[in-house]
């Protein structure tokens, strides 16, 4: 048996935080899903490498892992309330400084360490906290699914403005000019500030003073996590999962401009692949209430290599982008709500930030090789086809990982939570 019970405090209305978080992701991933979109005019007017963009990226994503794990414990322990006010500001301010960097190192510190922070504050870890503590079990995977689902909807509507604000766009047959790099992402950080009236909808009174008494500590929790095989693979899984969206949400655009498409074909690319990922998210959050979440992931993983490979030995147009795009982006964070809902299923919800925090810092340590050896190899070779190869490779383990892993509760022994 467990210690008892922390005092119970009210629920929020499940309408409210499906509406609230799902803004807030909306606006937090539907920013960064763009940042690739700024490779080239940043490079090119700062006189910097491939690599050094990269390296800032594979910094943020990094850092994002490393610090959502500190969210995830105040989350946990004080209500996602703060964490969030806190997201909000720092992500206005890195942007801003991301704009004004005038040395790599100032725009690793800017796009990657602020950044970071800001995205663990602001993202599903500390979210689906709210989630798991707030929405009924038999509907928690479709709840998440609906808010990973606007975190893609995010990618399609944001990449577009995104690209207007830098390069212009046509609308109605009227042309409408950009205000260039370094502007677009200013108004990208007023932008951010809109999760701080937003957060006020995921206020959970009860956390707040930080007196609700811990069912377990968080040191136990952490040794029962990390003990178990199932918590272990899926941290495998995640870390591919990582390495594939990253290296190509921020190297594509790229790759498609070195084989002469234009940029409108990869902004066309991205959005459809937030388009789509919308679809799928949604159906993962769906399938994880009737499936075996085990099943779904391998299934998810294996689809991501065989579409990678298609897409690599089929000639390259803007339609085979497009097809590309539209089927990844069906795959594309369709792993996050049974991820997620597996970690609550096997652990209980009191610590789900927490050790969501931890299976996350997985997915950005394969973030940070994805996106970093896209720009390394890339400068040492002239081509990404040698990163391409290695998430094929990478998605036919995390098919091969997922498979084994235990759904069930965890059985806790007498005193065990202490």
């Amino acid at each position: 048996m467990n210690a008892a019970a922390a005092p119970a405090s009210p629920r929020l209305s499940m309408t409210q935080v499906l509406i609230c978080g799902a803004a807030i992701v909306t606006l937090s991933m539907g920013i960064r899903h763009g940042f690739g979109l700024w490779l080239q005019p940043i490079t090119m007017e700062r006189g910097w490498t491939r690599e050094t963009f990269a390296f800032a990226m594979a910094i943020q994503n990094i850092t994002w892992g490393v610090a959502g794990l500190f969210a995830g414990m105040v989350a946990d322990r004080f209500g996602a309330y703060r964490v969030l006010l806190a997201g909000g500001v720092i992500y206005a301010l890195g942007l801003l400084l991301m704009a004004l960097a005038p040395t790599p190192l100032a725009f690793t510190a800017s796009a990657g360490v602020l950044l970071g922070i800001a995205q663990a504050c602001t993202t599903y870890a500390v979210v689906y906290g709210v989630i798991g503590r707030n929405v009924d079990p038999a509907k928690r995977s479709w709840t998440m699914g609906v808010t990973a689902a606007a975190g893609s909807f995010g990618q399609f509507l944001m990449v577009p403005v995104e690209n207007g604000l830098i390069n212009g766009s046509s609308l109605a047959g009227l042309r409408l000019d950009g205000v260039g790099w370094q502007s677009a992402l200013f108004v990208l950080a007023a932008m951010a500030l809109l999760i701080l009236p937003l957060a006020a909808g995921l206020r959970e009174r009860g956390l707040e003073g930080g007196f609700t008494r811990p069912q377990q500590s968080i040191g136990a929790a952490l040794r029962e996590a990390f003990a178990y095989p199932s918590f272990q693979l899926l941290m495998a899984g995640y870390f591919v999962c990582g390495f594939q969206v990253v290296f190509i949400g921020i190297h594509m655009p790229s790759y498609l401009k070195d084989h002469g498409l234009t940029p409108d074909v990869a902004t066309t690319a991205l959005a459809l692949i937030g388009l789509f990922n919308v679809f799928g998210t949604y159906a993962a959050g769906s399938l994880g209430q009737r499936w075996p979440k085990r099943y779904l992931l391998s299934g998810i993983y294996a689809l991501r290599s065989v579409a990678i490979v298609i897409f690599l030995l089929a000639p390259l147009t803007p339609w085979s982008v497009y097809i590309f795009s539209a089927v990844m982006g069906v795959l594309w964070l369709s792993t996050v709500p049974p991820t997620n809902a597996v970690v609550a299923q096997i652990f209980g919800v009191q610590y789900m930030s927490m050790l969501a925090g931890f299976v996350f810092l997985s997915h950005q340590v394969g973030s940070f090789l994805g996106v970093w050896l896209g720009g390394k190899l890339y400068d040492a070779t002239g081509s990404y086809d040698i990163v391409w190869w290695i998430a094929v490779a990478l998605g036919v383990f995390a098919a091969i990982v997922n498979l084994p892993v235990r759904e069930m509760a965890i059985v806790r022994a007498a005193g065990a939570a202490a």
